[in-house]
């Protein structure tokens, strides 16, 4: 009964055998085993490079960060802006103000031509300051004529009074009238400067809510709600023009991930190979001969997330870029080249102004390689595709052969001659 069920099972056999001395071999089905096999190879090899081959796969999803801070990298050259008047400050619409601010951030002195000034006559100006204190009597307290004291009680310097002025909400405009001032020479100095440039470079960490980076004269300070600048009066009268001209070597918004060395060179990568690894501002030079003038940024960022395939996850930002120049000198009305009369309001303050937005979406880039499961189905499907196209190719040539043969039309050098091989 057992051999009963397997002769049955015969019956099923898809694989049916041919008698060897059947089969017919023949020059054409040699020549399309040949052709068969090379293109097996050839598209197993390609399917093997894609197997191998890393892809990146980008997708859109909801930002669902809560509480994140930006880290604002920058480098800025003003040619025309002595570094004392400089000053950077950030606002934003939580209603956070970081004025004056001095954390990680490196000013450089220019002298006219563009480059740094060098340190010996940096340290000469404090070797002078040094003099001065070490002239005072011991126990020496300067007021600080009315401005908010420091934790020690005294103003011993003319920066610190200034300081005071400014914690108190007063405009610094006088430092002629103040002792520490006079002592120290301050306004000659400042004088000095006065035809200097500067280079700041550095960064500032924001929160990740629409705020506004500005760079602008004066040091900054809150009255009443309002963003106020001191503006040392001998610095618009001594004929110096300082404007706001700039070039903007670097400006980019980078997360926590990007100061760890191994993350940063893998998001560095994957940016340059994305074609993203430029930021929009760098390298852009804005121009002014104007003393009145703000040149405005309007930036739009993009939370970005590389993911890799061994499961690092890098978090960054990118920003899209757009620029408006406005003269504040009695609002500059003019023409458009449509004839339209446009006048621009006079409110302002002249400098930099970098504001920003935080887009609602995140961009995710993550690494993609195709599975082994994948690849040797593709191999399989190759494999059997191309064998049964060319059985199939081979059966029919085969079959015309014989139907020229009996009609006796069979080619002279056709590769049968009365059915056997030639």
């Amino acid at each position: 009964m057992a051999k009963g069920f397997l002769n049955a099972l015969k019956g099923v056999d898809a694989f049916g055998k041919t008698m060897e001395d059947v089969k017919v071999k023949t020059r054409t089905g040699a020549f399309l085993t040949l052709l068969a096999a090379a293109i097996i190879i050839s598209f197993t090899t390609m399917e093997f490079f894609d197997y191998r081959r890393v892809k990146v796969e980008t997708s859109m999803v909801v930002d669902r960060s809560r509480g994140e801070k930006l880290n604002v990298n920058m480098n800025i050259t003003f040619p025309r802006v002595p570094c004392y008047l400089l000053s950077l400050d950030v606002m934003d619409i939580s209603g956070e103000t970081q004025s004056d601010i001095t954390h990680n951030i490196y000013k450089t002195r220019l002298d006219e031509r563009g480059v740094p000034v060098p340190n010996s006559i940096v340290k000469g100006l404090q070797n002078d300051l040094d003099k001065i204190n070490s002239q005072r009597e011991n126990g020496y307290c300067g007021s600080c004529y009315g401005g908010v004291e420091p934790p020690s009680g005294c103003c011993n310097t003319c920066e610190e009074v200034r300081q005071a002025y400014v914690n108190r909400g007063w405009s610094f405009n006088r430092p002629d009238s103040i002792e520490q001032c006079v002592q120290e020479g301050w306004s000659e100095k400042l004088k000095e400067q006065a035809s200097e440039g500067c280079n700041i470079a550095g960064r500032v960490r924001v929160n990740k809510v629409v705020g506004n980076i500005h760079l602008s004269p004066g040091r900054s300070f809150r009255t009443s709600a309002h963003n106020l600048y001191e503006l040392v009066p001998y610095l618009r009268t001594d004929g110096n023009r300082h404007d706001f001209t700039h070039t903007i070597h670097k400006f980019a918004f980078e997360g926590d991930d990007e100061y760890d060395m191994r993350k940063a060179k893998i998001g560095k990568e994957l940016k340059q190979r994305l074609g993203i690894a430029e930021n929009p501002l760098d390298g852009n030079v804005g121009r002014t001969i104007k003393q009145q003038y703000m040149f405005q940024y309007f930036l739009k960022v993009v939370s970005t997330q590389f993911q890799t395939l061994d499961g690092k996850t890098i978090n960054t930002h990118q920003y899209s870029a757009t620029h408006f120049e406005r003269d504040l000198d009695k609002g500059a009305a003019e023409n458009t080249a449509t004839g339209l009369h446009v006048a621009h309001g006079t409110g302002g303050v002249p400098g930099a102004f970098f504001n920003y937005e935080i887009s609602p979406l995140r961009i995710v880039h993550a690494e993609t390689r195709q599975s082994f499961a994948h690849f040797l189905t593709s191999t399989c499907a190759i494999v059997g595709g191309v064998l049964t196209v060319a059985s199939l190719i081979d059966s029919a040539l085969f079959a015309t052969r014989k139907v020229l043969k009996k009609s006796g039309h069979s080619p002279v050098n056709g590769g049968y001659t009365n059915g056997k091989l030639m």
